[in-house]
């Protein structure tokens, strides 16, 4: 694909993996872990989108801005950098990078710890909604969805129009919903030009407009105050704009793709690439260490210096249970 000008891939870098501890660490979240040929997820979404661009801006936060800058030195691509002083969701993420951006740059957001293959699908995917965008229309991507999968929230639609999103559903939904045929998985990404996205952000949200207007106003070389920052009401884009919106599109898209929120799309993930399991299905992650496993099947055992989980690849969600009460502890081993 060639580049096009006033189109900017912007990149998120929130989030702590919480479903992914002990190897996801606030210290090191899941998208800078050097796990997938010597890549982490963020190295690999940079030089993904690469080609599709011609400016890349990343909206981190003081305790992971470091780690970005050193994927980015290392892939020599320069790049406008955004600095959270404290998360306030995507809302306010993305309307940071729409204040930064002219009103008619058509914005490409991504987030920046999602697998993605079949790079022919993916670029056609993106050339769509770059179209439906310069259109005027807000573009989010809908995953043709392989199973009845609970851990992702879904879209409704019919065409390319949006009729509903819905939340992550119970097992007997997703069946109804891969059932009905006219459901896809959210995949949290999206396109539009940055004045329309701040237009509905204003028109329907303008508390989070004016107080994010007002942080961007006072930012520091790109670093935002703390104060001001907290004063903006925590929203995601979903619940701010998509949700509400009449200029809604959704491009169905058939690339292959999964946001790694868990183990069991990790497992799926490495066994794809030749991870060794054991003839009942069972899998060690971050040790070469012989490992037996008796009368258990489909179970990860996950290695770290200072902590292990073992778990049943169905009870992948239930991790963010443990991350939370290690939390309410105020544990080291979050760190």
């Amino acid at each position: 694909m060639n580049k096009k000008t006033g189109i900017t891939h912007v990149i998120l870098t929130g989030g702590v993996g919480s479903r992914l501890w002990p190897l996801s660490r606030k210290s090191q979240p899941k998208q800078y872990l050097d796990l997938f040929d010597g890549k982490s997820l963020f190295e690999m979404t940079v030089n993904r989108n690469s080609n599709l661009a011609d400016k890349v801006m990343v909206v981190g936060n003081v305790d992971n801005c470091h780690l970005s800058r050193k994927v980015m030195e290392k892939s020599n691509i320069p790049y406008i950098d955004i600095i959270e002083s404290t998360p306030r969701n995507t809302a306010a993420a993305i309307a940071f990078a729409a204040f930064a951006s002219h009103p008619e740059d058509i914005l490409v957001v991504t987030p920046s710890d999602h697998i993605i293959d079949e790079m022919k699908n993916y670029e056609a995917a993106i050339n769509e909604a770059v179209e439906k965008a310069f259109e005027g229309y807000i573009v989010t991507f809908g995953i043709v969805p392989t199973k009845p999968e609970t851990g992702y929230g879904y879209i409704e639609r019919k065409g390319d129009d949006v009729l509903s999103f819905r939340e992550k559903p119970n097992q007997v939904t997703a069946k109804d919903f891969i059932a009905k045929g006219n459901f896809l998985w959210n995949s949290g990404m999206f396109c539009f030009k940055a004045g329309v996205f701040l237009e509905e952000l204003k028109s329907f949200n303008p508390e989070v407009y004016e107080k994010s207007k007002m942080a961007w106003d006072n930012n520091a070389n790109g670093i935002l105050d703390l104060e001001m920052s907290l004063d903006i009401p925590s929203i995601s884009i979903d619940y701010a704009v998509m949700e509400r919106s009449k200029k809604i599109k959704v491009v169905p898209s058939t690339f292959i793709w999964s946001d790694l929120g868990s183990f069991e799309s990790v497992y799926d993930f490495l066994v794809s690439t030749g991870h060794s399991v054991d003839k009942n299905g069972n899998m060690v992650i971050g040790s070469n260490n012989y490992t037996a496993f008796v009368g258990l099947k489909n179970t990860i055992f996950v290695y770290t210096d200072t902590a292990n989980l073992i778990l049943q690849k169905e009870s992948s969600q239930d991790v963010k249970n443990v991350y939370n009460e290690l939390e309410r502890a105020n544990s080291d081993l979050l760190n």
